[in-house]
């Protein structure tokens, strides 16, 4: 673990040492070097579940996955922001890149935490840096309004969880992920151990985001700069996955007759974002709308609480973080160059850039689970899984599935094909650094095709 904490942090006076003219150059060299480090977490050779470096932080086959996905978007971040943040003063450079590399430390102690209540600082300390980026370099003059729906959804959903931890100390004594798995099972019966099955769980549900609870989402990942809008929808979203499988061992055995409404809740999201997605006119809020589809099929699969269920939410969880920060990252590339999200403006972009059609080609259809891709894979299992539980659900995955294949094609169709309009003729080529960075998200889809057990989780 500290063999990837400890170069992250020294990159904190590597930022402010460096010459401004080898700046962007060290950071990407370092943080790739450190993404590169972290792969020595997928090979597992402890047979009791965990590797451990100290009491304190440790990896399983849960968290190893989540944290490479973590150190692996650092240096993508990097490279999509370089464009947009270099004309910036030098000192504002170094506090971007200063902020995103703080980001990875939180979440690299997030997911390696042990102890829940070290997991909860750290779940909490990652809004500093995401609020700072979004407040401070965001898009349009309504970022000031999403960071305060992102920061007091966040806060009012996870304030019960604290105090839900603060009980379960007291009638546990112990708060560690190891110790906690050998404890008597918790006696759970009165209306005072539901409300502390909620206050577990609403906080990840939030953060998930749960349909209900989502509108924070939107509002952020518009208005945040291209490295926020990835971080957000590839790792952050997770933490509220990961937290809740975290916590789902201890809560049984309440959620077979609790779950059923936040079930329920999660697939009616599935359809009803989808639906939103298919009339869109921002591009941004298209992919936005579509991760709290994504997040919502995870969330279902979490509460069944089947191995399948969970192996079935972690892939999609990884899946869904490459597919998703890549296209956030196409966004950027037509943003930056039409200056406009509405997609009827910038449309038939096929013609003038070929090879970026192709990565947008490649992104939609990994979007909308094609095989053999690890989204579908997350996804069938998912759906098996609810369909086990109760059969009337594949009416809802059945629809939610297609509806998610329509806003693909149409997000695809909008922007690449049709007429090009005589205003967006004379754009500049796409860079070397751009086809880097999507190569960078879309290689390691279609390799984990050939290797998926990297990140089944527990259940293989």
């Amino acid at each position: 673990m500290l063999k990837v904490l400890v170069p992250t942090i020294m990159m904190f006076p590597m930022i402010w040492l460096t010459s401004p003219k080898w700046l962007w150059t060290t950071a990407g060299t370092q943080s790739l070097l450190i993404a590169f480090m972290s792969l020595t977490w997928l090979k597992w050779t402890s047979e009791a579940g965990w590797t451990s470096s100290n009491a304190y932080l440790a990896t399983d086959p849960l968290s190893a996955p989540l944290l490479v996905l973590s150190c692996w978007l650092l240096p993508l971040m990097i490279l999509a922001s370089q464009n947009h943040i270099s004309p910036e003063p030098i000192n504002r450079q170094r506090s971007y890149i200063m902020l995103l590399t703080s980001l990875q430390a939180f979440l690299i102690m997030a997911f390696g935490a042990t102890e829940i209540i070290l997991f909860y600082i750290m779940f909490e300390t990652t809004l500093i840096p995401t609020l700072i980026i979004i407040t401070r370099w965001g898009n349009q003059a309504e970022r000031l309004n999403a960071g305060t729906y992102f920061l007091f959804y966040t806060l009012a959903g996870s304030l019960p969880l604290l105090v839900a931890l603060l009980l379960l100390q007291q009638s546990t004594g112990t708060l560690s992920m190891f110790m906690l798995q050998y404890s008597q099972p918790l006696q759970l019966n009165s209306w005072g151990h539901m409300v502390w099955w909620a206050g577990c769980l609403i906080a990840f549900l939030v953060k998930m985001p749960l349909y209900g609870v989502h509108l924070w989402l939107p509002k952020a990942h518009v208005e945040a700069p291209v490295a926020g809008s990835m971080v957000l929808a590839a790792v952050l979203l997770k933490l509220g996955g990961y937290g809740m499988m975290r916590m789902m061992v201890i809560l049984d055995p309440l959620s077979k007759e609790l779950a059923y409404p936040f079930i329920i809740l999660a697939l009616w999201g599935v359809i009803m974002t989808g639906s939103i997605c298919l009339r869109q006119t921002d591009l941004k809020s298209l992919i936005a709308y579509s991760s709290v589809g994504h997040m919502g099929l995870v969330a279902g699969g979490i509460l069944i609480q089947t191995p399948w269920g969970f192996s079935g939410a972690i892939i999609l969880m990884i899946a869904h973080g490459l597919v998703s920060s890549a296209l956030f990252c196409l966004a950027n590339t037509a943003y930056e160059r039409t200056h406009s999200r509405t997609m009827i403006l910038a449309r038939g972009l096929q013609v003038i850039f070929p090879l970026a059609a192709v990565w947008w080609f490649v992104a939609n259809l990994a979007n909308l689970a094609l095989p053999p891709l690890p989204n579908l894979m997350g996804e069938i299992m998912i759906i098996t899984t609810l369909f086990g539980w109760s059969p009337w659900t594949i009416l809802l995955t059945g629809l939610g599935t297609l509806i998610t294949a329509s806003y693909s094609l149409y997000m695809f169709l909008m922007s690449q094909r049709g007429p090009t309009p005589n205003h967006i003729v004379g754009l500049q080529p796409f860079h070397t650094r751009e086809h880097l960075l999507l190569t960078l998200h879309l290689a390691p889809i279609i390799l984990l095709v050939a290797k998926p057990e990297l990140m089944w989780g527990w259940c293989y």
